[in-house]
């Protein structure tokens, strides 16, 4: 019996993590500490016993940075890797680039405390969470949970938003409920789902 099994992991610390810096579609590398913690997340997930076919990524270079190095750990490079902008960070729009202690003197701590965890209301030339789901979940439906469910071991590393998409569905949340989840960097999810796609069990590989 095939294990269906689906890990997701959220990239390591980036350049403009460490700054406070809304970051969104824009292309920051990950810091030293977010290289070890990708490298972490590949140790965690070899102590485990796992394994992997395919992997799936953003277009951006945090992300696909995370899953490189998570791979080297795990003595798994050379698997098949799919990268797609489905799977991009929520886009912050006017957001992008600037101090979020900035915005908030700005636009006001409300309106920005609004933008960062209401579910469909976007940032000025941005996306809402709901956008970013309305992007990812199709995505996923359509390329990844196929992968899993046909047997084949799929590791996703992606961002925050984009997998709170996936989360969402997995977790069974609410637009009310997810806005408050917070995936912490490097810290990979590991997913058994049963064959009509629904989860059979979830673990936190924290330290």
């Amino acid at each position: 019996m095939s294990e269906h099994l689906l890990v997701l992991l959220r990239h390591g610390q980036s350049e403009w993590n460490l700054k406070n810096l809304f970051t969104g579609w824009k292309d920051p590398d990950l810091t030293e500490a977010g290289v070890a913690e990708a490298k972490a997340a590949g140790q965690r997930l070899k102590a485990r016993g796992l394994a992997f076919d395919v992997c799936f990524t953003s277009a951006l270079t945090r992300a696909q940075r995370t899953l490189d190095l998570t791979l080297a750990e795990l003595g798994q490079t050379g698997l098949p890797i799919t990268r797609d902008e489905a799977l991009n960070e929520r886009d912050y729009g006017d957001l992008s680039g600037l101090n979020k202690d900035d915005a908030r003197k700005r636009w006001g701590e409300e309106q920005v405390h609004i933008w960062r965890r209401s579910y469909d209301i976007a940032p000025p030339a941005g996306e809402s969470l709901k956008d970013t789901v309305a992007r990812a979940l199709p995505y996923y439906c359509q390329n990844i949970l196929p992968a899993v469910l046909r047997g084949e071991r799929v590791l996703v590393a992606a961002h925050g938003n984009s997998l709170r998409a996936l989360v969402m569905v997995l977790d069974r949340l609410t637009p009310k409920t997810i806005p408050a989840m917070e995936l912490a960097t490097g810290v990979p999810l590991v997913y058994r789902l049963k064959a009509d796609s629904t989860v059979a069990s979830k673990d936190v590989l924290s330290e």
